[in-house]
């Protein structure tokens, strides 16, 4: 089974950057989609960014657009996300997640149902532990 960790969180100022890490074990030679996603206090669980292991594509919520970089590192198995013009709007725990996935598109992964882990036929694999973010203003 496919397991994650994350790293890479914090305590950063507002219009700070943060560049999380969320190390992958365990997966076969085949495509995934692999994302990452947040949980503020008292909120669900919400898309952030998405991208394939084979395909060169990448999703991003409309709050990620223009500020976040999901990038898959295969020489290091890891999943990254470089966050910029961190707001205290951005605070919250990041998990990565990952689905064997043979499709043309990962963009699915930001759906809210996927992101809230309700079960179906878009369920996930397999979600790290999480890394803290927070944003000071």
């Amino acid at each position: 089974q496919v397991q994650l960790t994350e790293s890479g969180g914090g305590l950063v100022q507002a219009g700070g950057s943060l560049k999380l890490s969320c190390v992958v074990s365990g997966y076969r030679n085949v495509q995934y989609c692999m994302g990452w996603f947040r949980q503020a206090p008292g909120k669900e669980r919400e898309g952030v960014a998405s991208t394939s292991t084979s395909l060169n594509t990448t999703s991003y919520a409309d709050s990620a657009k223009g500020r976040f970089t999901i990038n898959l590192n295969t020489a290091k198995n890891t999943l990254e996300l470089q966050m910029t013009e961190l707001q205290p709007e951005d605070t919250g725990m990041y998990y990565c997640a990952i689905r064997q996935f043979p499709g043309n598109t990962c963009g699915w992964m930001l759906a809210k149902r996927v992101a809230t882990g309700q079960p179906g036929v878009y369920a996930l694999d397999s979600w790290g532990k999480g890394t803290q973010v927070t944003v000071s203003s």
